[in-house]
């Protein structure tokens, strides 16, 4: 037997990344000193780093659509980080991209998101208006960079260049990078690109899988839509009662389906643009990774009825009202009184304002947490 060294790695990296994949004895680095392990790569360390913070632990108990007491099938937060990640090493295995840059990148990109999914971070948007908002893209970096306290030399996680450049650079339908400290002249290297398509990919075909075991979306609604019609034919589903199988068949289907698209599209885009470099990728006014354009109307159309018939179903909606309320009631009693906050929290005064010192407290929180802080700061009848 023998053990694979550090070098081993690096020359099996050699051997099969493609041109434009990032090599991670490239990488630019960490911002602090930090002596590497003699058995895994950089992007493998930052990767393990990640799974180990409590940030990545508490996705288990935050939102994706359903919240974390409605069903134990639903997906949480951390499911949907999951799903993303194996879709992204997916894509990259086949492309010749860094599967472990990429699978960083994807374990990281939802870190700083609140409880109550979307509509939390709407929440603390709104709340902190006039002292910076909140973003949970942003909230992620702060938690890699700052917030999670592990290592006696540095703040945070000391994580690559590479994988806060692609944390920074993540985007989609509800994210927005802002990349000013990572070279925002040039687009994401191909595995952030990569993580990018992963996440939509992935929230699209588990979010309809989520809407239609809650029943509230129904075959009959998707009756038109192109996606569903192309699955219902692929498995002679005739419509009428959806069974579990057959419902886990079709959504498979559909992964497959969307990532066999990517990866024809941007087979075709790297050899029309003879893409050898890294800095190619990044220097091109477009992505590489991206649905072929047939594939991007189809996914626009479901995309389309999961907002108007899941997103802005009544019982989704509802829940968002709680949120908000408990949320902000939480952020003005924690502003005015702020002597109930824990210790650690009113210690972060000193280093932050204490606007931000509290939507880092409340965006830390899972669903059942805040919940819980709610009951015990609004109803005498629970001890504190």
């Amino acid at each position: 037997m023998t053990i694979h060294t550090l070098e081993m790695l690096e020359e099996a990296e050699d051997k099969i990344l493609a041109p434009y994949g990032v090599h991670s004895k490239n990488s630019k680095g960490r911002l602090y000193p930090d002596n590497e392990p003699g058995f895994r790569t950089k992007f493998q360390r930052d990767r393990d780093r990640i799974i180990h913070t409590s940030a990545f632990r508490r996705l288990e108990y935050k939102t994706q659509v359903f919240i974390n007491y409605e069903g134990d099938h639903y997906r949480t937060r951390l499911t949907h980080t999951l799903e993303v990640s194996q879709i992204g090493r997916t894509l990259a295995r086949a492309l010749g991209a860094n599967e472990d840059l990429v699978e960083a990148i994807c374990l990281a990109h939802d870190l700083g998101h609140s409880p109550f999914g979307h509509s939390g971070e709407t929440t603390l948007n709104r709340l902190l208006n006039d002292a910076g908002g909140f973003d949970h893209n942003k909230q992620s970096f702060r938690i890699v960079t700052k917030l999670e306290n592990r290592y006696q030399d540095f703040p945070g996680l000391n994580l690559s260049w590479e994988v806060l450049e692609g944390m920074v650079k993540h985007e989609s339908e509800y994210d927005i990078s802002d990349a000013k400290d990572f070279d925002p002249d040039l687009r994401g290297n191909i595995e952030a690109q990569i993580a990018n398509v992963a996440d939509e990919l992935a929230y699209t075909a588990h979010d309809l899988d989520d809407g239609l075991r809650s029943g509230l979306i129904t075959p009959k609604m998707l009756s038109g839509i192109e996606l569903w019609e192309i699955l219902s034919e692929n498995v002679a589903y005739k419509g009428g009662e959806l069974d579990d199988l057959i419902r886990h068949i079709m959504i498979r289907k559909l992964i497959g389906m969307e990532i066999s698209d990517v990866l024809s599209a941007a087979e075709n885009l790297i050899r029309n643009n003879n893409i050898r470099s890294v800095e190619q990728v990044q220097k091109l006014p477009y992505n590489l990774v991206i649905f072929s354009e047939d594939m991007t109307r189809r996914n626009r159309q479901l995309k389309d009825f999961l907002y108007n018939k899941l997103y802005r179903n009544y019982r989704v909606q509802r829940m968002s009202v709680k949120a908000d309320r408990l949320l902000s009631q939480l952020y003005q009693l924690y502003m005015v009184q702020p002597a109930i906050l824990p210790p650690h929290v009113q210690e972060k005064f000193d280093e932050s304002s204490q606007e931000r010192a509290i939507c880092d407290f409340i965006a830390g929180m899972t669903d059942r947490y805040a919940i819980d802080e709610y009951n015990k700061l609004f109803d005498p009848t629970i001890l504190p």
